[in-house]
């Protein structure tokens, strides 16, 4: 009974996989894809978790909560990424570019 009731969770989370595997691949903008790996990574999680609690093992929720932790913070960096053009503390602007403000003799 056990083992069927784990099947089928596994089943359902691995056919939830199919669905965000696709909308990662056909997503019209970045953003969803971002999303839609940012909901495999979530949807690997809630599979660890299950794995762990029906395998008796509850370390299993650490390597769970651990996994969460790194796919949160990848989908930040992502998102930074988009957003500013990089992941540095750096900022791109006018004069790092070559246009330098005028000196002096330009006056």
């Amino acid at each position: 009974m056990i083992d069927t009731i784990l099947s089928l969770t596994l089943a359902a989370i691995g056919l939830s996989v199919i669905i965000a595997v696709t909308r990662a691949s056909r997503g019209p903008t970045p953003f969803d894809r971002v999303l839609a790996v940012n909901t495999i990574g979530t949807l690997i999680v809630l599979a660890i978790c299950v794995y762990g609690f029906f395998d008796g093992r509850p370390e299993f929720l650490d390597i769970a909560v651990l996994y969460a932790l790194i796919n949160f913070i990848g989908t930040i960096a992502i998102l930074k990424f988009f957003r500013h053009g990089t992941l540095g503390d750096h900022t791109i602007d006018d004069h790092t570019i070559g246009n330098h403000a005028e000196t002096e003799e330009e006056k």
